[in-house]
């Protein structure tokens, strides 16, 4: 049975409103998840879409014997859909349902829910003196109300909108800490669901990424020609969380009240809501009961200038679409170091509630920008609608860099065969591997290759040497924000003159090869080649040699198992965690000592030490292997260093994370189209009132809830049929379709959250297009 992850890096948009459509997408990747869990874990049927889904993997596993799980680990997310991408990622952490938020959205996200009591109309006559103004704005030709909502709405919106006129002038109308106090409401509610197990396998990296904006800003130094350092001002200020994915469910993927504060932040719409401040999250601590021991620490990592001039009290968050709407950076920057126990499907899929642009068009004829237009437009449409050309064309080269990778692998090796077999061929015992034989067998082939690469050895070495001191100066660098450094530049500059000291200024012996000296630092410090050497074995396992007839699924499953763990050791090396609570007092000394620094890493990490574990362990799971398995993984690991020569110089990131280039899917309504067509126009109704619409009713957010969910569902479809090379259009296609909208539907009525009309009216649109 071939094996196979389709791993999702979920991109998601501000919208505003139309983040009630953005959690219905999100939740039914949820739902697919869960699904994809229990498939693997051979749990019983839940009915309801979790059942469609089942049965999808399982028709692919019986049609294409692929068994496929689905493995969403990076969320992405700025304003409205950075709360999404937060909430989906604690389900997807710690086990608990993501029901509580549909009820956020349904139930509280209505302007009468969000506006400050202070800001409220205390009787209906109040403000009588603004009446005049307000009846005005809402009333008069062309007004945007008669233009922009729907004719069954207008009395409610007007009504609303009239209440905010003249409820607060020049204050935004919501309340802040009433913002916080839902979000709060809600992670206690979902942490009072019933706890399931983590949606992603043990160990597994989970990346959360939003963006915020500081208004006041903080000084940075740039480095320039001229003069060398100026000052300039930033105002992102991303906020990120990294975990492995525990075993058991019920933990956090952080502390609640900073899973609060990143939402409130990167969702403080200007105007709307009040900047939030570090007072409102601690006035929150204190009427809940929560402790927040983290705090400090927490602080420490999203805003270290802050902290060092100790003006946090001072700082003003805003939301984060003003600068980053469309937050790919973050959840590319994720991909390095991932690890990959099967082959992989990589998706970028990004939540597109309406892209259908070119409308504007046709605004563009109805005259003068209007008092609204003018507003919502300059803080809502236009930042959130500039392009992602930059972000997907980068993804573009990434693939393309990663597609050529695996062609010279492909074309080498016959040659790293031939060369490894005219080492190794006629050595005995080469079938009853052991530590002292892998090691002895493993150093002959590192020196075989570096010898036969002749010049190419030098520039070989460089890349090593290069990639090796740059992580190793960021990592000092990230620990030791008291330095006031603007980059990790003269901590790399500081570490090379120690090397230079050492002897290691070049790597290469003048008869060919590495010197001593070069050999013992790479062999103290180079984690890059081990985890590279372990990835190749592990592409071998997935990709190449399961076609293979004579090699049972069994032990390519051994060894898969196997090697996951084995580079399971290096990768926990790599951070800063695994150097100790010290490692930071260590690294302030960098500049002025940077020779302890390089001598502390290696203590901590001994990776020489690593290497006899590692190779224990590998002995131990070739010893029992057929023979024809054994020789391959025998031939691919020896054979390693041969290929790294050839290809680690023209790659910019020593080496790739992930086995295959990155594919990029939209979500959008104009991508869902087996019930309705016409895309956003017919189907969301937020858009309604410059994207603001669902505030004001909620007849309008269980609209685009529900069109959330039914386009989730459709797209969801679609990509697990892509990731399995069927057609998305095909005769099943179509059938799991209809199950899940069906079932969607089914189980929206049953929760009485929908209206019947709206329900009823979907349903018969589905079995009209699908068939009864």
């Amino acid at each position: 049975m071939r094996q196979k992850e389709l791993r999702i890096a979920l991109v998601c948009y501000g919208g505003v409103s139309l983040a009630v459509y953005m959690h219905g997408v999100t939740r039914e990747l949820w739902q697919l998840a869960r699904a994809s869990r229990d498939f693997h874990a051979s749990t019983g049927q839940r009915g309801g879409v979790h059942e469609v889904y089942q049965d999808l993997l399982r028709h692919i596993e019986a049609e294409d014997a692929l068994r496929l799980r689905i493995i969403p680990d990076i969320m992405s997310g700025a304003s409205a859909g950075g709360i999404n991408a937060i909430f989906l990622a604690q389900a997807i952490y710690s086990g608990q349902s993501l029901e509580p938020l549909t009820d956020l959205w349904l139930e509280m996200a209505d302007v009468d829910r969000l506006t400050d009591p202070d800001a409220k109309l205390r009787w209906r006559g109040g403000k009588f003196w603004a009446q005049p103004l307000a009846s005005w704005l809402l009333n008069r030709p062309g007004n945007e109300i008669s233009t922009e909502v729907a004719p069954e709405t207008r009395d409610e919106v007007r009504r609303k909108v009239s209440h905010l006129i003249r409820g607060r002038w020049f204050e935004p109308p919501f309340s802040g800490i009433g913002f916080s106090r839902l979000l709060e409401q809600a992670f206690s509610a979902m942490a009072n669901s019933e706890i399931e197990a983590p949606l992603l396998p043990p160990n597994h990296p989970l990346d959360l990424f939003v963006t915020a904006t500081d208004f006041y800003g903080y000084l940075e130094l740039l480095r320039l020609h001229s003069p060398e350092v100026v000052e300039d001002t930033e105002h992102r200020l991303p906020i990120s969380i990294r975990r492995k994915t525990p075993s058991a469910g019920g933990q956090d993927l952080a502390d609640p009240l900073e899973l609060v504060m990143s939402a409130r932040a990167t969702a403080s719409f200007p105007g709307a809501f009040p900047p939030l401040r570090l007072e409102e999250i601690d006035r929150l601590a204190d009427e809940t009961g929560r402790s927040w021991p983290g705090r400090d620490a927490f602080l420490e990592r999203i805003m270290p200038v802050h902290v060092m001039h100790g003006d946090t009290d001072k700082v003003s968050l805003i939301d984060g679409s003003v600068l980053v709407n469309k937050p790919f950076g973050g959840a590319m920057a994720a991909l390095r170091g991932r690890p990959a126990q099967r082959e992989v499907d990589r998706r970028f899929v990004y939540v597109d509630p309406r892209p259908d642009r070119y409308s504007h068009r046709t605004d563009m004829q109805a005259g003068e920008v209007g008092f609204f237009s003018a507003i919502f437009g300059s803080l809502s449409t236009i930042p959130r609608e500039q392009p992602i050309r930059d972000n997907l064309e980068q993804l573009e080269e990434q693939s393309r860099e990663a597609e050529r990778l695996s062609r010279i692998v492909a074309a080498l090796r016959p040659d790293v065969e031939g060369a490894v077999d005219r080492l190794f061929g006629r050595t005995l015992f080469l079938d009853r591997p052991t530590v002292k034989r892998l090691k002895n067998w493993r150093q002959k082939a590192q020196d075989a290759a570096a010898n036969q690469a002749g010049y190419a050895f030098h520039a070989y070495a460089q890349a090593k040497l290069s990639g090796i001191v740059s992580r190793i100066a960021r990592l000092v660098w990230e620990a030791a924000p008291a330095l006031h450094l603007p980059d990790a530049a003269p901590i790399e500059a500081a570490i090379r003159r120690e090397l230079a000291q050492r002897g290691l200024s070049s790597l290469s012996a003048p008869s060919g090869g590495a010197t001593a000296e070069a050999i013992t630092f790479l062999r103290e410090h180079d984690i890059g080649f081990r985890i590279r050497r372990l990835r190749l074995l592990a592409r071998r396992l997935a990709r190449d040699w399961e076609a293979d007839p004579e090699i049972s699924d069994e032990a390519l499953e051994v060894g898969r198992d196997a090697i996951f763990k084995i580079m399971a050791l290096y990768f926990e090396k790599e951070g800063a965690a695994s150097l100790g609570a010290d490692f930071g007092e260590v690294a302030q000394d960098v500049l002025t000592d940077p020779g302890a620094v390089l001598d502390f890493i290696e203590q901590r990490r001994l990776l020489i030490e690593t290497d006899s574990l590692a190779e224990g362990m590998l002995a131990e799971t070739l010893e029992p292997m057929p023979a024809n398995l054994k020789r391959r993984m025998l031939f691919a690991y020896l054979g390693f260093p041969f290929y790294d020569v050839a290809t680690l110089p023209l790659l910019r990131n020593e080496g790739l994370t992930e086995f295959d280039p990155v594919k990029v899917d939209r979500i959008s309504p104009d991508d869902a189209k087996s019930i309705r067509d016409g895309g956003t126009r017919a189907t969301l109704r937020g858009v309604e009132f410059y994207n603001f619409g669902a505030f004001f009713s909620r007849a309008y957010r269980e609209n685009d809830y529900l069109w959330g969910r039914l386009h989730g569902a459709e797209r969801m479809i679609d990509l697990v049929l892509s990731t399995s090379g069927k057609h998305q259009d095909g005769d099943h296609a179509r059938i799991f379709k209809r199950r899940a909208f069906l079932a969607i539907l089914d189980e929206e009525d049953a929760a009485k959250r929908c209206g019947a009309r709206l329900l009823d009216q979907i349903r018969n649109e589905v079995k009209e297009r699908l068939g009864g």
